[in-house]
C-alpha cells in the first residue's frame, strides 16, 4: 500500500493512499458472496442467483458492499502506516473504486499540533490572596438573611425592593394583545420591561396606569427587537420585604448553632475553605496563562468547534432542567459561535499544552483517585459503582476522567514549581 503525508494550512493533513488491486479484488470477492447470499430473482431460490447475473442485476450493491467495508479498513491501515492520529472524521476526496483496479483516495484530516515545549518549570507568576475580612462575613450572612426574608402585605404606595401581583395587558404595535392576571415581581429586579419598573413605583393596590414602552434592540426575542406599544398595568397586591433580626435566634433556625457567634464562626471557615480553593485555582490559571504566552502553536479548528458546540449543547440542557424547550427559542448560532470561539480556542490550547506537559512527565492518574471519582459518580447518580464503569469505559468518559485527573497532576507540578511573587 503507499501512503504519502503533506502538511497543509495549519493542522491539517493531506493522506493520498492507493491499495493495490489485488486487495480490492479480495475485497470485490468477499462482496459477490455476500450479496449474492442475499439475492432474489425470479426463478432462482434467495441465495442462489448465478454470480454472472449477481454481477449484472446487483453491481451497484457490490461496489456499496466494497465501499463501505474496504475504504474504513485501508483508511485505518494507511494512518498507522502515516503514524497519525486525527482528531476529525476524514474529508475524502478523488475516491477512485473499480474492480480489478487499485483503490485510491485522499483523505483530509486534522492532528493535534506537535508542541515544542520551553522551560515550563520555575514560571513566574504575581498572585497575592486577599484573606478574609470581617467584611465578608457579615455580607454573607446578609445574604443568609436575604434567603430567609417573608413578605407581608402592605396598605401603601409600591416602592423598590417591594413584591408586586398585578394583571396586565400588552398590546405591542402591529399585534394581538396578550394579558396575564397575577403576575408576581419585585421593583427593581429587572424581571419587566424598565418602563413597568418605574410606572409602579408609587401606586396603590386596585390602581392602574397605561405605560407605553418599547423592546431594546438587543431583546432576546428577535422578532421583537425595536418593537414598541403599550402596556395597561393593574395592580393588585403590595408586599413588603421583612428581613429576619441578625440575632442568636436566626442563628439557631438554621439546626446547628446555639448564637449567632456561633454561625458567624461557621461562615467564617467556610468562606475560608472556598477562599482557598478559589485562589488556588486562580493560581494554576495565571501559570497556565504565563505558560499559554510563552508556548506558540496552531491548533485544530476541529477541536475549537467540538468545545464550542459542547457549551451550547450544555446551554440547551440547562434550559431543559428548568423546564424551557430550547428548540422553541429563537437562537442566533453565527452570533454564538464568534462569541464563543476565543473561549474555545484558550481551552483547547490549554488542554493540549497540559497535556504536552503531562506526556513530557510521564504523569499516569494512581487507580486509587480513579476509582475515587468514580465512586463520587456513582454516588451522585445513585448507581452500582460497576455499572458506572462499565458504562463509563463504553461512552469513552472514563477515559476523559483519566485525561481530567492527569491535567490536575500536570496543574499541580507547575503551581509546585513556580515562582511567586505577592
Amino acid at each position: 500500500m503507499k501512503v504519502a503525508v503533506e502538511a497543509i494550512e495549519g493542522c491539517k493533513r493531506r493522506l493520498a493512499v492507493e491499495a493495490p488491486a489485488d486487495v480490492v479484488q479480495q475485497e470485490w470477492e468477499r462482496a459477490y458472496v455476500r450479496v449474492q447470499k442475499q439475492a432474489r430473482l425470479p426463478g432462482f431460490r434467495k441465495g442462489y442467483v448465478p454470480r454472472s447475473l449477481v454481477k449484472l442485476h446487483f453491481a451497484d450493491d457490490v461496489r456499496r458492499e466494497v465501499a463501505e467495508h474496504l475504504i474504513p479498513d485501508v483508511y485505518r491501515r494507511a494512518l498507522s502506516e502515516a503514524r497519525l492520529d486525527p482528531v476529525n472524521e476524514p474529508d475524502l476526496q478523488d475516491v477512485k473504486l473499480e474492480e480489478g483496479a487499485p483503490l485510491s483516495f485522499v483523505a483530509v484530516v486534522e492532528v493535534k499540533p506537535s508542541i515544542t515545549l520551553g522551560e515550563y518549570k520555575g514560571v513566574e507568576v504575581q498572585h497575592a490572596p486577599k484573606p478574609i475580612a470581617e467584611e465578608d462575613i457579615d455580607a454573607a450572612l446578609e445574604r443568609m438573611r436575604e434567603e430567609q426574608a417573608q413578605f407581608r402585605a402592605v396598605d401603601r404606595p409600591a416602592g423598590p425592593g417591594d413584591f408586586l401581583v398585578v394583571d396586565y395587558t400588552l398590546a405591542i404595535d402591529g399585534r394581538e394583545p396578550s394579558s396575564q392576571t397575577g403576575y408576581q415581581f419585585i421593583v427593581g429586579d429587572k424581571t419587566v420591561l424598565p418602563e413597568i419598573d418605574a410606572a409602579v413605583v408609587g401606586m396603590r393596590a386596585a390602581e392602574e396606569r397605561r405605560v407605553p414602552f418599547r423592546f431594546a434592540d438587543d431583546h432576546r426575542r428577535e422578532e421583537l427587537r425595536g418593537c414598541s406599544g403599550a402596556a395597561t398595568v393593574r395592580l393588585v397586591e403590595v408586599k413588603e420585604k421583612v428581613l429576619p433580626e441578625l440575632d442568636d435566634e436566626f442563628a439557631k433556625s438554621f439546626g446547628e448553632f446555639a448564637s449567632l457567634v456561633a454561625l458567624r464562626a461557621e461562615v467564617g471557615r467556610q468562606l475560608e475553605a472556598r477562599r482557598e480553593h478559589d485562589e488556588r485555582r486562580a493560581l494554576q490559571e495565571k501559570v497556565v496563562d504565563a505558560l499559554l504566552d510563552a508556548h506558540s502553536f496552531t491548533i485544530p479548528d476541529t477541536m475549537v468547534m467540538r468545545h464550542v458546540a459542547h457549551q451550547i449543547e450544555q446551554a440547551r440542557e440547562s434550559m431543559r432542567a428548568q423546564g424551557v424547550d430550547p428548540d422553541r427559542v429563537p437562537w442566533d448560532y453565527g452570533k454564538l459561535v464568534t462569541e464563543l470561539r476565543p473561549g474555545a480556542e484558550k481551552a483547547v490550547r490549554r488542554a493540549l499544552l497540559l497535556e504536552a506537559i503531562a506526556e513530557r512527565e510521564a504523569l499516569v492518574p494512581p487507580d486509587a483517585d480513579v476509582d475515587a471519582e468514580l465512586e463520587k459518580i456513582a454516588q451522585g447518580s445513585q448507581r452500582p459503582l460497576p455499572a458506572v464503569r462499565r458504562m463509563m469505559e463504553k461512552s469513552g468518559d472514563l477515559e476523559a476522567l483519566r485525561r481530567g485527573l492527569r491535567d490536575r497532576q500536570a496543574l499541580e507540578l507547575l503551581v509546585g514549581h513556580a515562582k511567586i511573587r505577592a
